[in-house]
């Protein structure tokens, strides 16, 4: 089986936190509520739309709906790559993991749809032998049953495989299905979710990193 390197979406892939923010304070708008600063949304980021969602509404102490949620897809994925970007080094370190042997897997509470989407726009969709979206499977990260099934349809087993992530769900899900991890501190995660993880500060890391495990 090939070596397949997952990366977590949000915050490790991309910096999506621009259009998140956006579409969460058109959704206060439109129910006449205060937006956000931008640290609050980053906070409340890595568990799925229907969460950040959730949060948001709890944060403006009103009850979640399902109303609002659809309408914040709608909006987000209408304007998803409008100031997201790959973070700097992720498009290179992704050549460099190509190059070196590896396959590459997203695995993303954020929904396939949206995801696939994303990527395509930002033209690194081409990359991934899988995306494992948060609606793809029956369970989502923390529960490894979300990477032992992105890992499956990418082609790859736990043993000959490693998750890069930015949340503690990412290092959860790691330990859960067998599969090392690297935190990616670049991202939106304190560095405390790293859980004992080794921690790549910068994209271009990670070709370095992964090839000790490649060794061992």
């Amino acid at each position: 089986m090939s070596l397949i390197a997952v990366f977590d979406l949000d915050g490790t892939l991309v910096d999506s936190a621009p259009d998140l923010h956006a579409a969460l304070d058109r959704l206060m708008l439109q129910r006449g509520l205060p937006g956000f600063i931008r640290a609050e949304v980053v906070a409340m980021i890595g568990d799925g739309a229907k969460v950040l969602v959730e949060r948001a509404m709890a944060a403006r102490s009103v009850p979640f709906d399902a109303a609002a949620l659809d309408s914040f897809l709608e909006d987000y994925s209408a304007n998803a790559a409008v100031e997201t970007a790959a973070f700097d080094g992720i498009a290179e370190a992704l050549e460099d993991l190509v190059v070196a042997g590896w396959r590459l897997a997203v695995c993303t509470n954020k929904p396939v749809e949206p995801a696939r989407s994303l990527l395509r726009d930002l033209g690194l969709a081409g990359r991934f032998a899988a995306i494992g979206g948060g609606d793809s499977y029956p369970t989502r990260k923390p529960d490894p049953a979300h990477l032992l099934a992105t890992l499956h349809d990418a082609g790859g087993e736990p043993g000959r495989a490693v998750m890069i992530g930015d949340h503690h769900n990412d290092m959860a899900a790691a330990a859960g299905a067998g599969v090392p991890a690297i935190f990616a501190g670049w991202g939106y995660g304190p560095v405390a979710m790293a859980a004992g993880a080794p921690i790549a500060t910068k994209p271009r890391d990670l070709a370095g990193m992964l090839a000790l495990h490649r060794r061992g």
